[in-house]
């Protein structure tokens, strides 16, 4: 049976708004994790068949098959073609799984799968604002306001929605925000991200963690809604960062004399209601789980996006999942969240960390706009083929 290898994963720090990144055209900042992949693993780049690249918002300075460009701009081989994908918040993590199936399905050897996103240069919806103002119309057309009449659908009201269900309250949302700031400038100051992170423009580490926050400062917060619950505390933080990963067969690790750091074991994807938008990966994990035959006790680290509070809130208590394991250095709410590069940032944070730990299986997966989920189970390795 083939198998699918990470046999390299590295990514970018991750800049805060207006921060030490914000200046860096997306198109470098994504050519910079392709190089650092590249150098890292001393891999032929003429031998790889595809770089897969996830971005959310492709629109000016991330238009025209960004994953070419970047490539491109970081003077690789000419014959390695290059494809941009958007599966909204999770396009990179699917990048993982495409690089995986193509692995998987023995037509190819070696493939990058990367992501990356530029907040600050592309705020979040150029697309959507510049085609309502040319007097275009907004995505859902009639039939879907047919289906789901005509109501609100965005990340901010499903995640009102998702602490309304799960009753949690919002101090709830707060204490956790607050550890995920801990957990987070625990890890910065301990040095566990330093061997992930390839450091660009001066920054050498994440510029989100704010260990000095209180739940004092949370509580003087207006919520984002009127009579809402989440504020910008208990939301993911507007970031800039990008993140790559090679992905080999057996072949490939062999003939390129490769090691081997982890397994795929699984790839799932589902979508959920699309209205809540963010409950996906509960159904997406205990379909994953399944597959690969394991339960959440067997899982060692777990990285869920923090996009807001309640998502992984609700997710720990659906599938009875253990919070100590579940985002252990802190997640999007302290670290930021940039769209399209954040499913190859938690991947190499996920991989880093069984390392780092000695832990056997890892886990990934967040929500994405339309209602939908990847989740993607590894299974770290100790030994060479």
């Amino acid at each position: 049976m083939a198998e699918a290898y990470i046999v390299g994963a590295v990514r970018s720090p991750v800049g805060k708004k207006k921060g030490g990144l914000s200046t860096v055209h997306p198109t470098d900042l994504a050519a910079h994790t392709l190089s650092a992949l590249i150098e890292r693993t001393g891999v032929d780049p003429a031998a790889v068949e595809d770089v897969i690249m996830g971005c959310v918002m492709q629109f000016g300075p991330q238009s025209m098959d960004i994953a070419r460009n970047a490539w491109l701009s970081a003077g690789l081989p000419e014959t390695v073609a290059g494809v941009t994908i958007d599966r909204q918040c999770g396009s990179s993590q699917q990048a993982i799984h495409f690089a995986a199936q193509g692995v998987l399905s023995g037509t190819q050897d070696l493939v990058v799968a990367s992501g990356v996103e530029s907040m600050s240069i592309v705020p979040m919806g150029s697309s959507i604002t510049a085609a309502l103002e040319k007097g275009m119309p907004f995505p859902f057309g009639e039939k879907w306001v047919e289906r789901y009449d005509k109501q609100e659908i965005s990340q901010f009201r499903g995640a009102e929605l998702m602490a309304e269900k799960w009753n949690l309250s919002r101090e709830d949302l707060e204490r956790y925000a607050y550890e995920s700031h801990q957990r987070a400038a625990k890890a910065v100051a301990n040095g566990y991200f330093r061997e992930q992170i390839a450091p660009l423009n001066g920054v050498e580490d994440d510029e989100g963690p704010r260990p000095d926050t209180t739940l004092e400062k949370m509580a003087e917060l207006r919520t984002l809604r009127e009579d809402g619950r989440i504020t910008a505390a208990t939301s993911s933080q507007i970031s800039d960062g990008a993140g790559a990963l090679l992905i080999a067969s057996e072949q490939a690790v062999r003939d390129h004399n490769l090691t081997p750091r982890a397994r795929i074991v699984t790839l799932a994807l589902t979508g959920d209601d699309p209205v809540y938008m963010l409950t996906a990966p509960i159904p997406a994990t205990h379909k994953a789980l399944k597959k690969a035959g394991l339960s959440i006790s067997d899982i060692d680290v777990i990285e869920i996006n923090e996009a807001f509070a309640p998502v992984p809130l609700a997710w720990i208590q659906e599938l009875d999942a253990d919070p100590a394991r579940t985002n252990p250095n802190g997640g999007a709410i302290a670290l930021g969240h940039p769209l399209g590069g954040t499913g190859a940032i938690l991947m190499t944070k996920l991989l880093h960390e069984l390392e780092r730990t000695g832990g056997r299986y890892g886990l990934q997966t967040m929500c994405e706009g339309g209602g939908q989920a990847n989740v993607t189970i590894i299974e770290r390795l100790s030994s060479p083929l």
